[in-house]
């Protein structure tokens, strides 16, 4: 699985149930059309969150980059219903910081082979 990130803050203003509302539909829609494998919202506890990466952190579950790159895709047509749902929630944040991890060891890694 590869792992997408996105670290980020509220807007001033906006509440949790707020981005629950507006995020719940957009994952599902994602997740429905076979663009993401699964999400995980999590919030930063007691304040022991990374300063510089926000309060709030949303992880994307998908199989590899193609279905990733297939999610971006989609997103960046702007067409709706994913341009609605993409706006919904990315008008209630700020200072959004994205990374891209992957589980180790890869699945296609072969052990005794390597010549470092």
């Amino acid at each position: 699985m590869d792992l997408y990130h996105v670290f980020f803050d509220l807007k001033p203003g906006i509440t949790d149930r707020v981005l629950l509302e507006k995020l719940a539909p957009y994952m599902a829609h994602l997740k429905s059309n076979g663009l993401i494998e699964s999400h995980r919202l999590t919030r930063a506890k007691l304040g022991f969150g990374l300063k510089a990466h926000g309060d709030w952190h949303l992880v994307l579950e998908v199989k590899n980059l193609a279905q990733l790159e297939a999610a971006f895709q989609t997103v960046a047509s702007r067409r709706d219903p994913v341009e609605s749902l993409h706006h919904g929630v990315n008008s209630l944040v700020q200072n959004p910081v994205f990374a891209l991890y992957r589980d180790f060891p890869d699945p296609v890694r072969h052990h005794g082979g390597e010549k470092f």
